[in-house]
């Protein structure tokens, strides 16, 4: 029976006609709108909370924290809800009012390593405006079958002749800078005008050694395709997601220490979802949701919590170095934050470095 057949029986339109009532119009889906690094736009992270939570996650990626908040302030009042921001950035973003408060017996603080919870940083005043999600290192990476790999857990050898024309330099002056430091024998806190022409100078060296100085793209494709056998300034978020393609690529935290990156989980304080948000920052801070975060196609990292461990693969723990973790923990120093005179000629010294 055509649907005009139908019509003109009065049974079968009364059934049509109440199906069409009873079905009614579809249910708007919720939406929770998040601020975020690449790392969180990997499907296999956002899906299982959106199906779990019936909602729609929508991200908008960004990079460096003054672009962000550009994007908030020309956005109205309560459109995001969710931000991934740099460790370091969390006490400014904080003090400027724009972070909502997370209760701490919300998140796992037990399960999180000691060394990356920085409560100093993510507490203001007693109370928490973020949690640490992610974090890894500005290290040495390497290609194992073209040097040997005891020698990159020093890091004098990079300024030595064994592997002159063989090494690519990440174009990031503060870590690159502290790694510099740490070679000097000095804490990347320690770093002071009075000692930057000594760095200049062991700079000067290294990129005598050196075949290029690229951003995350060129370096890390230097390494990739063997124009580059050693990456200064590189990590896990270098190789782990190439390893895969290329199991040769590997990295590691050299004996005179690395420096630490991490990356963290907030909500803001306009949103007008702050339960949905705080569902969404406990999932990603759950076992399965870290596991997920630490192997984004993007790139990799450690999760910041350990019980992540219980989820991941054996592959993908020993291309994260997993079992060396609290070592590297130890000997590991955060990103040394200038003041504005210091960081001045700290740049200063990094462009003659690339110029030179």
């Amino acid at each position: 029976m055509t649907f005009s057949e139908r019509m003109k029986n009065p049974v079968a339109a009364a059934a049509l006609i109440a199906g069409l009532v009873f079905v009614g119009p579809a249910q708007a889906v919720e939406e929770l709108n998040a601020l975020v690094w690449c790392d969180h736009t990997d499907p296999k992270l956002i899906e299982p909370f959106e199906k779990q939570f019936g909602v729609k996650v929508n991200l908008k990626e960004y990079e460096g924290t003054g672009n962000a908040l550009a994007i908030v302030e020309q956005s109205k009042p309560g459109d995001w809800d969710v931000f991934v921001i740099d460790g370091v950035d969390v006490p400014r973003v904080a003090d400027a009012g724009l972070l909502a408060e997370i209760s701490r017996d919300q998140i796992p603080m037990g399960d999180i390593f000691p060394q990356v919870r920085m409560e100093d940083v993510t507490v203001r005043g007693g109370k928490m405006y973020a949690v640490m999600e992610k974090f890894g290192y500005n290290v040495i990476a390497y290609n194992k079958t073209k040097v040997d790999p005891a020698d990159m857990r020093d890091l004098a050898v990079l300024w030595s002749d064994k592997y002159k024309g063989r090494i690519a330099v990440y174009d990031y002056y503060i870590p690159v800078m502290d790694l510099v430091a740490l070679k000097m024998g000095m804490k990347p806190s320690d770093i002071a005008a009075g000692k930057l022409p000594a760095m200049k100078a062991e700079l000067f060296k290294l990129k005598e050694n050196s075949s290029m100085v690229g951003e995350v793209v060129a370096s890390t494709t230097a390494l990739a395709t063997g124009e580059a056998d050693i990456l200064v300034g590189g990590g896990e978020w270098a190789v782990s997601v190439m390893q895969a393609e290329n199991p040769d690529l590997d990295w590691v935290l050299p004996d005179q220490g690395g420096i630490l990156w991490s990356q963290s989980l907030a909500i803001f304080s306009a949103s007008k979802k702050k339960g949905l948000a705080l569902e969404f920052v406990k999932y990603v801070m759950s076992p399965e949701g870290q596991a997920r975060l630490a192997t984004s196609s993007c790139f990799w990292g450690m999760p910041a919590n350990r019980r992540a461990g219980e989820v991941l693969t054996a592959a993908e723990k020993a291309s994260l170095r997993w079992d060396e973790q609290d070592k590297f923990l130890a000997k590991s120093h955060r990103y040394f934050v200038p003041d504005s005179e210091l960081d001045g000629k700290m740049l200063d010294v990094w462009t003659e470095f690339l110029q030179h």
